[in-house]
C-alpha cells in the first residue's frame, strides 16, 4: 500500500506541475498532432448512440469537447491541476456541453451506472493499480455500456517517442530509464496486459486491435515539444550547466532529423486501439 500510495502522489506531482504546465502551454500542437486519434474516438461514441460520456485523462479537454459537440454531452476527469483549470475556461469561452472533475479516476466516487460510454487518448496508462481503476470505470456505466481508449504498443515500434531520452542519455546518465508494466506512457504495450487487466476488472467482449496513425506536428515547435514533454521534459530542468543543456538540445534536435520533412515533422504512432463491454452485473 506505501508502494501504491508513493506512485499515486508521484503521478499528482507530476502533472500538477511542470508535466501539467507543458501540456496546457502546447495543448494546440498536441491536440492537432493527434487529431487521427480523436476522429477515431469520436466517431466510436457517435456509433454507440450515448448520450452520456466520461473521458479519463482528459488533459486540456480537446477530445472532452469534440465529444460534446458530438454527442450533446461529456465529463472529462483528470488529476491535473493546471489542465482542468485550462480545460474548463476552453470549454466556457466555446460554449460546449462539457464538464470537468478534478480527480484521480483510479478512486473518485462516480455515481454508480452514471456513463454510457467511457474513452480515453492515452489517458489510462498512468495507473498504479489498473485492476482497481477500470473496476472503478466499470462501477460508473450502465451495464454492457461501451469502453474504447488508444494506448501505445511497444517502444520499439515507436522510435520517434523514444528518440529524446536515447539521444540524450550519454549527457545524461541519470537520466530515469522506463521500466515495463509501470505507470507511464509504454504501461500497456503488451495486450496480454490489457485483456487480464479488463476481464478482471469487470469488462467482457474485450477487442484489442493494432493501429497506425501517422501525426505531424511543425518543425518550428520540435524544441519546445522534446525540452518540455517526456523524460527528458522532467528532467532537464534540473540540469544547471548551461553548456551540458545546449549539448543536450543540439544533440537531439539532430537525432530527430529523420522525422523531419521541410516545415513538418512526421512519424507513425503504433498503437493499440481496445474496445469492451461493461458486464452484466451478476445478482448476489
Amino acid at each position: 500500500m506505501d508502494a501504491e500510495r508513493r506512485t499515486d502522489d508521484e503521478q499528482a506531482a507530476r502533472w500538477n506541475a511542470g508535466a501539467g504546465h507543458a501540456w496546457v502551454d502546447l495543448h494546440a500542437v498536441l491536440d492537432e498532432m493527434f487529431r487521427p486519434f480523436e476522429r477515431l474516438l469520436v466517431e466510436a461514441v457517435a456509433g454507440e448512440r450515448a448520450g452520456r460520456v466520461l473521458d479519463v485523462g482528459c488533459g486540456t479537454g480537446g477530445i472532452t469537447r469534440a465529444v460534446a459537440r458530438r454527442v450533446g454531452s461529456c465529463v472529462g476527469v483528470d488529476i491535473s491541476g493546471p489542465m482542468i483549470d485550462a480545460a474548463r475556461a476552453w470549454s466556457e469561452q466555446e460554449g460546449v456541453p462539457a464538464s470537468f472533475v478534478r480527480a484521480d479516476a483510479q478512486e473518485h466516487p462516480f455515481e454508480p451506472g452514471t456513463f454510457d460510454a467511457v474513452i480515453s487518448r492515452f489517458g489510462v496508462m498512468f495507473f498504479n493499480d489498473p485492476v482497481r481503476a477500470f473496476a472503478n470505470l466499470r462501477s460508473a456505466v450502465r451495464d454492457e455500456g461501451a469502453l474504447r481508449f488508444v494506448v501505445w504498443r511497444d517502444p520499439a515500434e515507436n522510435p520517434f517517442m523514444t528518440t529524446a531520452e536515447r539521444a540524450a542519455r550519454p549527457f545524461l546518465p541519470d537520466l530515469p530509464a522506463r521500466r515495463p508494466d509501470e505507470p507511464g506512457q509504454f504501461a500497456f504495450a503488451d495486450p496480454d496486459r490489457i485483456r487480464r487487466v479488463l476481464s478482471e476488472s469487470g469488462w467482457s467482449g474485450i477487442d484489442i486491435r493494432p493501429i497506425d496513425v501517422v501525426c505531424a506536428l511543425p518543425e518550428r515547435e520540435l524544441v519546445r515539444y522534446f525540452t518540455r514533454l517526456g523524460p527528458l521534459g522532467m528532467f532537464l530542468p534540473e540540469v544547471e550547466d548551461e553548456r551540458t543543456r545546449a549539448q543536450v538540445v543540439e544533440t537531439v534536435r539532430a537525432a530527430f532529423d529523420r522525422f523531419v520533412h521541410g516545415s513538418e515533422v512526421r512519424f507513425t504512432a503504433a498503437c493499440w486501439t481496445v474496445g469492451a463491454r461493461a458486464a452484466e452485473a451478476k445478482l448476489s
